[in-house]
């Protein structure tokens, strides 16, 4: 799909979630260190429960808004509540307002992404969407190359004027939204859900229905699998990191040489895995894009924990490199295949739920992910990261599971 034809829709918000996303990255990956520094590791992990509980009922609800009320209403609303909270936290005196922020910023980001896929999926056609899918995914993780970098020094020595920043960003990114998107929820589907009353009850009811649909479960339990791993970047590894990677030539020219560890290599790792994204994603995506659903996702799956699990067995910072190397490359494959599969799987006035629903994978890894951080108390790294990549196994196997029983119900409906 060619970029000059794209709806406009799709052009501002590209590059709307593009800038976002950087100031994201500059702040995100630090939470976890800061609420250990803060809190202790036991009570860091049990408080970076809550956010993803939180926002898994955010997805679900933004999933519903998205298909009764609009795409457009559900991101405004989204936009609106991260102001709010970025400001709270800019101005907070304790860490204890941080975290109430730091919940309400996780809320409103649940509540924009199955409106924002929705609408992608609205606007395009199913031969295109894995193209446009990596195209935003690649705008996404620009931010991940200089985020992490930006954010070791701006989010340790100037968090304030950083938040300060964050909450222009999201407040003029609302205001473009506002001005220049159009709504993309279909006139007949609208008008349907319009003759509904708004009911919680009839929310969840619907859910249901969605989740007894077998093979859709199955994709959310593979994915809930993979998501607890994907998750570790910002939690176990963030800490593995900090605290075993000490301070290394990274580069060194004669007598002149610049060391990393610590944070500062975190930051470069997570720099790597941006710039991988950005440069790769489009790429892979076009080398990829015969390959079947299946493959992708089970292959993804396993480069994903191998990746994790290899890191383990090393502090050098060049070989920690070559893992995050590999992983990014599972990312890759894994990311726009499993968003056009839930737009080809669900039906056109149920759309943004089963978006909502899917990003429930997300929310509940994250809710699960901090565990880690507790289990690192009692089992080396290498048991960390062995746990970590078993979970990714066994997502492989659930979706080998998952193709075999759709094959199966193809095959019954054609016969």
């Amino acid at each position: 799909m060619i970029w000059r034809s794209w709806d406009l829709n799709l052009k501002v918000r590209l590059f709307g979630e593009l800038i976002t996303h950087t100031f994201f990255w500059m702040y995100f990956p630090f939470m976890a260190i800061y609420f250990s520094d803060t809190f202790g590791k036991d009570v860091a992990g049990l408080l970076l429960m809550v956010p993803p509980l939180l926002g898994m009922l955010s997805n679900l609800f933004g999933g519903y808004l998205a298909d009764r009320v609009g795409r457009r209403f559900t991101m405004l609303l989204s936009l609106c509540t991260s102001t709010v909270m970025f400001a709270l936290f800019a101005f907070s005196p304790s860490p204890w307002i941080d975290y109430i922020a730091f919940i309400g910023i996780g809320i409103a980001g649940a509540l924009y992404w199955p409106a924002s896929s929705a609408m992608v999926a609205d606007l395009t056609t199913e031969d295109d969407r894995r193209i446009v899918f990596a195209t935003f995914y690649t705008a996404m993780n620009i931010g991940v190359v200089a985020g992490p970098v930006l954010g070791s020094v701006f989010f340790v020595h100037y968090r304030p004027q950083l938040l300060m920043f964050c909450t222009l960003v999201e407040l003029l990114f609302a205001i473009t939204v506002f001005f220049l998107i159009k709504e993309t929820l279909p006139e007949h589907v609208r008008q349907e859900k319009a003759k509904e009353r708004f009911s919680l009850i009839q929310q969840f009811q619907s859910y249901a229905i969605i989740f007894r649909d077998k093979a859709f479960a199955l994709y959310i339990g593979a994915g809930i699998l993979i998501a607890i791993g994907f998750m570790q970047l910002d939690i176990y590894m963030a800490l593995y990191v900090k605290e075993h990677v000490m301070q290394q030539a990274l580069f060194s020219w004669g007598n002149w040489t610049y060391s990393v560890g610590g944070t500062s290599a975190f930051g470069w790792l997570m720099a790597l895995n941006g710039f991988l994204v950005v440069l790769f994603t489009l790429p892979v995506t076009r080398w990829f894009e015969n390959w079947s659903d299946r493959n992708s996702l089970v292959i993804s799956s396993i480069l994903f924990g191998v990746g994790l699990f290899l890191m383990a067995f090393t502090t050098n910072i060049w070989l920690l490199f070559g893992c995050m190397a590999i992983l990014t490359f599972g990312e890759l494959m894994r990311t726009p295949v499993a968003q056009s599969f839930i737009s080809k799987y669900s039906p056109e006035d149920a759309r943004g739920q089963y978006m909502g629903a899917s990003s429930l994978q997300f929310s509940i890894g994250r809710f699960i992910a901090p565990l880690t951080i507790g289990l690192s108390q009692w089992l080396a790294p290498v048991g960390v990261f062995s746990v970590v990549l078993g979970l990714t196994l066994v997502s492989a196997y659930l979706y080998i599971i998952l193709f075999r029983m759709i094959g199966a119900e193809e095959a019954s409906k054609s016969s």
